[in-house]
């Protein structure tokens, strides 16, 4: 009887919201895993944080190092110590999109600790106009606070802190197509540049600021004492689903292979690349896609437990296995990347041109494959402007 068939569907939208209201009402739209799921995200998110912290307090200690005494060999070791920095942090860059404390609408820090792109002037001389930037205006301050204030005051591009700042003033601009820039260490040296005293204060001050800001972040996630955790985990589990897995889809999608690839390939200008000082940006892929793939296995480092694969599984195996297909792909195109980066975007380079396509349509199609499983949990796509 009709009734008969249409009684279980009645029982589940009144008796079990989380329920899918299919022909099967024992059907969980979220999964029992996704508890744990949630739990390993959080191990997974102090454990990236803490070892990002740990790297950029050996960054700082290396730029007091080289200020100290600036010479060539400590600049040297100043820029390997940023470069080594970059590696754990870019990793975090998928905890980021939803609201947590890194990007908080009202206080998070990302936009001081990684703001791209960069308007090189806005901070120190370029080759067109030496005497450009906050280093060389004699009315403006350079301490914590007035830094911090100048961070994207008057423009998204008129980035005053964070790694992207650092990088800056440890290479110089990058004038060449074959490597990253060449900036000399008597930039800093009283005597061989103009207002090199004001340049060590800024880097010492910018370094400073990056150890606080990914401190505060860390201190967050931490177990017990962290406040985020702590609401994270109280919250629903459709709800901590939510949050993750709209990190794990914009990374995917629209920063990665739209913003930091889409636009560089369709510029083809070095100004475009999101680590163009250093030439690092192939890093900056590799490092953002494995980013997901710790969220995806629920590992990072030690820590090893439930991931999100378990808990797209639980509904839908076939759509786990592509999905898990699709980011072993994007890992293994982004590692094909061929350093320097502005060669790979740079127009000619059809091979080039190529290897950052292919990434950028690997990217599109696992975002696409991530909103599948949005929706099979019936949660909202994000929608990002």
């Amino acid at each position: 009887m009709l009734r008969d068939r249409i009684a279980p569907i009645l029982a589940c939208l009144i008796a079990a919201p989380l329920l899918a209201c299919d022909d099967d009402p024992t059907t969980e739209v979220i999964p029992a895993e996704t508890n744990a799921a949630l739990a390993t995200y959080a191990e997974v998110v102090h454990a990236n944080y803490a070892e990002s912290l740990a790297a950029v307090m050996a960054l700082d200690t290396a730029i007091d190092a080289f200020l100290t005494t600036p010479d060539a060999a400590g600049l040297e070791a100043a820029r390997q110590a940023w470069l080594e920095a970059r590696e754990p942090y870019l990793q975090t860059e998928v905890f980021r999109f939803y609201g947590g404390p890194i990007d908080d609408e009202d206080d998070g820090p990302e936009g001081l600790i990684n703001a791209w792109p960069l308007d090189e002037a806005y901070i120190d001389g370029v080759a067109d106009d030496p005497m450009a930037g906050i280093i060389n205006d004699m009315s403006q301050a350079i301490t914590a606070e007035a830094l911090v204030g100048l961070n994207e005051q008057g423009g998204e591009e008129n980035i005053a802190t964070g790694f992207h700042a650092i990088e800056f003033l440890l290479w110089g601009q990058d004038t060449s197509t074959d490597g990253p820039g060449d900036r000399p260490h008597t930039d800093f040296v009283d005597g061989e540049a103009p207002n090199a005293d004001r340049r060590r204060d800024y880097l010492a001050i910018v370094s400073d600021l990056l150890v606080q800001h990914v401190g505060d972040v860390t201190a967050e996630w931490a177990p017990d004492t962290g406040d985020y955790r702590n609401e994270f985990l109280a919250a629903e589990p459709a709800e901590g689903l939510r949050r993750v897995m709209t990190g794990m889809i914009v990374l995917a999608g629209f920063e990665t292979g739209g913003e930091r690839l889409q636009t560089a390939l369709d510029s083809g200008d070095q100004e475009d690349e999101h680590s163009c000082f250093s030439d690092n940006t192939h890093r900056d892929m590799v490092q953002d896609v494995r980013g997901i793939k710790n969220v995806w296995a629920g590992q990072y480092g030690a820590v090893s437990g439930t991931g999100i694969r378990a808990v797209v599984e639980a509904r839908d195996s076939e759509l786990a296995g592509r999905i898990g297909v699709l980011v072993d792909e994007s890992l293994d195109l982004a590692e094909a990347l061929v350093p320097p980066f502005d060669r790979e975007i740079a127009a000619g380079n059809d091979e080039g041109n190529a290897r950052v396509q292919a990434l950028i349509e690997s990217l599109r199609t696992l975002e696409g494959a991530l909103e599948e499983a949005f929706r099979l949990f019936e949660l909202t796509i994000p929608v990002v402007e």
